[in-house]
Parts: structure tokens; sequence; C-alpha cells
């Protein structure tokens, strides 16, 4: 049943977000809903402020407040779990009719869930380009910041080389 739970956004009142959520997660431990009720997030951001003293100071800031973003397999039994706690106002969608999940790539730029990327290249590897306009184009691999999700390979052009910068999963390395 897990491969049909998809990503929803609940609206809570103004600073309800963290008792929403653990409120949700002890609904699903209660009622035996975690086939249904997969997950239940709130996106965070690292934010570091140096104050005029000049100390920094580092703490976590919600990145959508008054919103919280529930994986589940949306039902009648799902959408009473997660309607009835105190502080959700409603699901975000047209009134009145079901709500809208989210698309896999709304979930990936909103921060909701993360995109695990595997570099099995480092630094001096040769690679081949495999998508764009340098597609099998060989090169070296300079610079690879996968925070960034990019990867600056040196590549010949024309007798002259040129760094040119791609995607993670856009260059392979080709076996030695």
């Amino acid at each position: 049943m897990a491969e049909t739970a998809k990503w929803y956004v609940v609206h809570t009142y103004s600073g309800y977000e963290n008792t929403v959520k653990a409120t949700i997660e002890k609904t699903v431990q209660s009622r035996g809903l975690q086939e249904q009720i997969l997950t239940v997030a709130i996106p965070m951001e690292t934010v570091t402020e140096i104050t005029d003293a000049g100390v920094s100071k580092t703490y976590d800031r919600k990145l959508y407040p008054g919103y919280v973003f529930v994986k589940m397999v949306y039902s009648d039994n799902t959408w009473h779990a997660v309607r009835g706690v105190r502080g959700v106002s409603g699901f975000v969608g047209p009134a009145g009719e079901d709500p809208i999940p989210l698309t896999e790539d709304e979930v990936y730029e909103m921060g909701v869930e993360k995109r695990e990327i595997v570099v099995n290249y480092s630094v001096g590897d040769t690679v081949r380009i495999l998508d764009g306009p340098f597609s099998s184009f060989t090169g070296t691999v300079e610079e690879i910041e996968v925070e960034k999700n990019s990867v600056s390979v040196v590549v010949t052009m024309f007798g002259r080389e040129t760094s040119v910068e791609f995607e993670l999963d856009e260059v392979e390395v080709i076996s030695q």
C-alpha cells in the first residue's frame, strides 16, 4: 500500500506546526495507521546570523511556517485522522474537494524529501558526458559540489581546454 502514498500539505494555525506533527505521529501509532500515513515533515533550514557584536548564532527555521507535509495514502480514514488534529485548519487544495497531492518534483524543490545522489567518480577521473550539447564528449573531473548537484569537467574543444559545469547525473566514469 505504501507505493500509492503521496505528499499532501496540511495548513495549521500559526505556531502549531510542531504540535500538529507530534499529534499526527501519536495518532498514527495509536490507530495503527503506519501503512497509510508514512511520514510527517516540517521542512527546515539552518540559518547562521552574525550579530552586530560579531557573534555568530545558528538556528533552524521553518521553510513554510503554518504548513506540515504528510506522506500518506489518501482515504476517508487518513483524512479524518489528520483533519481531526487540534491546530489543523485543513488540507491545501480546492475548497470542498479532495486535496491535491504534490508532484515528485515539487516535493524535492520544496525540500520535503532529499534525493540521495551517489557519486562514483572523484576529482581527476575521466568521465563521459551523457546529456546536452557535450553529449559523448569525455573530460577530466575538476571539482565536485554534491550540495549544489554540480560537477565541473575539463573538456577539450577546438584544441583548447574548457571547464564546463554539469549536474552530477549527467556524467559517468569511464571504466579504467
